[in-house]
């Protein structure tokens, strides 16, 4: 997830974000960039420690799965009149995906994801709670973690279980986790909060 960028506003074409490389942008809403890649320390290290534990839970033997963070992902174009106000892009902290279908392609790859996790901030948790949440349900993702810190941002609290409601359309959150994260799907994990903050990662 990026963090709050104090800039101009600056208008990003589909042509020229598709042109160019993921590190030369972040999220983009409606053809708007709206953030700047830099975190704390401690939302890093959470973020790695993430990704670690859904590398281990995928199933070597099982269907094709590959984990990544701050990745782009481009979602539904807007539905401005003005074509340079549509595209819409994201940079999940953590996602893990489908790769059966193939390569990753941020044009695609919104299709394939199986799971989306964002780590909150100060500046970004609004984001995280509100228009992420409308955003990736929109897009069909089946699972949304928001992981939730305490008030001084330095412990996790609490992850958020989203999923998707009959609709297919909107999430429902279907388990707070409060000690540990443990999922059934689209892999099976458990790993405590303590292990997503340790400073050294879980042995195999």
């Amino acid at each position: 997830m990026s963090a709050p960028c104090n800039k101009p506003e600056r208008l990003v074409s589909a042509d020229e974000f598709l042109a160019g490389t993921p590190e030369d942008f972040g999220d983009i809403h409606d053809g708007v960039l709206l953030e700047c890649m830099a975190q704390s320390p401690e939302h890093d290290l959470v973020v790695r420690r993430l990704v670690g534990a859904l590398e281990y839970a995928i199933d070597p033997d099982g269907p094709c799965r590959e984990v990544h963070s701050d990745t782009p992902i481009r979602l539904a174009d807007g539905d401005s009149a003005d074509e340079t106000r549509r595209l819409r892009v994201r940079y999940p902290d953590v996602l893990l995906r489908d790769c059966g279908p193939g390569p990753y392609d941020v044009r695609t790859v919104a299709e394939q994801v199986l799971l989306v996790a964002e780590i909150t901030s100060e500046g970004t948790v609004d984001a995280d709670i509100g228009i992420k949440r409308a955003l990736y349900a929109r897009a069909g993702i089946p699972v949304y973690l928001i992981v939730h810190f305490d008030k001084d941002w330095q412990q996790i609290t609490e992850i958020e279980e989203c999923r998707l409601d009959w609709s297919g359309r909107r999430y429902v959150t279907r388990h707070t986790h409060t000690d540990a994260l443990v999922l059934t799907s689209p892999v099976s994990l458990a790993v405590t909060f303590a292990d997503l903050q340790s400073r050294l990662p879980r042995r195999r």
